[in-house]
C-alpha cells in the first residue's frame, strides 16, 4: 500500500516528505494579493542540518539568495534543487523540509540547494509577472552549475523538488528548452538550465485557464501570474495571452527529449468534476501524464489508489533517479 503525504491544499507547500498540516485553499487570485499572506520568519525546521553555505547571492535582487548543503564525497555529487511554494506570493527557502528530506539526501551522497526568488509583489514591472520567479529559478540553477568545481557537483545530475508554485516552476525548468547562452559575457548565463529529473508535490501542470476549466470546472488559480485580477478575467482574456501560455505553461512545453518526472497528489483525480482543492488536484497530474505518454516521456503520478507505486516520497524518487 502506498503511503501518501497529506498535502496542504494550497501547497502553501506540503508539510514535508514526512508529515503535513492542512491549510486553507486559495479561492482565487484575490487570496494571493500582497498582504494576505505574511512572510514567514526565515528559520529552518528542526532536523534540517545547518547549510554549508548560507544566503549565497546568485543575482542582484534581495531575494536572489540560496543555501547550499555539500554532501561528503570524493567525486562530484548529484544535486537536488529545491524551489519553495506559496503561490509565487510568499514563502522562503527555509520551507525546504516540506519538499525534500535534506538529511536523507546528504546521507545518500546528494548535495542540496534551496532558493529564494522574486515574488509577485516584486514583479509588477515584469511582463508577465510569472516570468520573474521562473527565470529566477533558471538563473539560480545556472549559478549553481557555475560553482560545480568549487562545490563538487555533477552538473548533469540535477533534480528539482518543490510544491505547488515551486512544483510548477520545477516542471517549467524540466520542460523548457535550454536557456544557456553560450555567447554571453556572463559566465553564469553560459550554463545549462536543464534538469535530470523532478519530483514534486501538488503541481499545476498547466497555466492555461481553458484547460484548467475543462479538467476541473471549479478552477480558480493562475490569473495573478499573468497580471489578471481573478480567474474570470484570466479566462476572458485568454486569447490575448496565448503566446505567454505557450512560453510559461509546463504542459505546452513538453517534448520527447524531456527528463522524467514524478508528481505526488493528496487525492485521486476526477476529470471534469469539481474538486475540493482545484488548485492541487490530481487532474493536473493525469492530464500531463497522458500528454507525456503520447510523447514517450516518463511521468509518474502518485495519489491514493494509483498504480504508480514505485516511490513513497519525492526524496525516494530523487535518490533512486539521481543515483541510478
Amino acid at each position: 500500500m502506498i503511503k501518501i503525504r497529506a498535502f496542504s491544499p494550497e501547497y502553501h507547500d506540503i508539510k514535508g516528505d514526512k508529515h503535513m498540516k492542512p491549510e486553507s485553499a486559495a479561492p482565487d487570485a484575490s487570496h494571493l494579493e500582497e498582504g494576505n499572506i505574511a512572510d514567514e520568519a526565515p528559520e529552518y525546521e528542526d532536523g534540517v542540518p545547518c547549510p554549508t553555505l548560507s544566503d549565497v547571492r546568485y543575482d542582484k535582487h534581495e531575494r536572489h539568495t540560496l543555501d547550499f548543503w555539500k554532501a561528503e564525497s570524493d567525486i562530484p555529487t548529484p544535486l537536488v534543487f529545491v524551489i519553495h511554494g506559496l503561490g509565487w506570493t510568499g514563502g522562503s527557502k527555509e520551507r525546504l523540509s516540506r519538499f525534500a528530506d535534506c538529511e536523507a539526501l546528504l546521507e545518500a551522497g546528494i548535495s542540496v540547494v534551496a532558493i529564494n526568488y522574486r515574488l509577485m509583489k516584486h514583479s509588477r514591472d515584469v511582463v508577465p509577472p510569472v516570468r520573474a520567479p521562473l527565470h529566477d529559478a533558471a538563473r539560480a540553477l545556472k549559478f549553481v552549475r557555475s560553482k560545480a568545481d568549487e562545490w563538487n557537483i555533477d552538473k548533469a545530475r540535477v533534480g528539482a523538488a518543490g510544491g505547488s508554485a515551486g512544483a510548477c516552476s520545477s516542471l517549467w525548468l524540466a520542460y523548457h528548452d535550454d536557456l544557456a547562452d553560450s555567447k554571453s559575457e556572463d559566465v553564469v548565463e553560459r550554463e545549462s538550465s536543464r534538469l535530470w529529473c523532478a519530483a514534486v508535490q501538488g503541481p499545476q501542470t498547466t497555466l492555461d485557464p481553458a484547460q484548467m476549466k475543462e479538467w476541473t470546472p471549479n478552477s480558480r488559480y493562475g490569473g495573478h501570474a499573468f497580471g489578471k485580477e481573478n480567474f474570470a478575467q484570466f479566462l476572458a482574456d485568454r486569447e490575448s495571452i496565448l503566446p505567454w501560455l505557450a512560453e510559461y505553461s509546463p504542459y505546452a512545453l513538453v517534448s520527447a527529449d524531456d527528463p522524467p518526472v514524478c508528481l505526488f497528489y493528496n487525492a485521486p483525480p476526477a476529470i471534469g468534476q469539481e474538486q475540493k482543492d482545484p488548485t492541487h488536484t490530481a487532474n493536473f497530474g493525469v492530464k500531463l501524464q497522458e500528454r507525456c505518454i503520447e510523447l514517450g516521456v516518463q511521468c509518474e503520478v502518485i495519489y491514493p489508489g494509483s498504480s504508480d507505486a514505485g516511490h513513497e516520497t519525492p526524496t525516494d524518487y530523487l535518490i533512486a533517479t539521481l543515483k541510478r
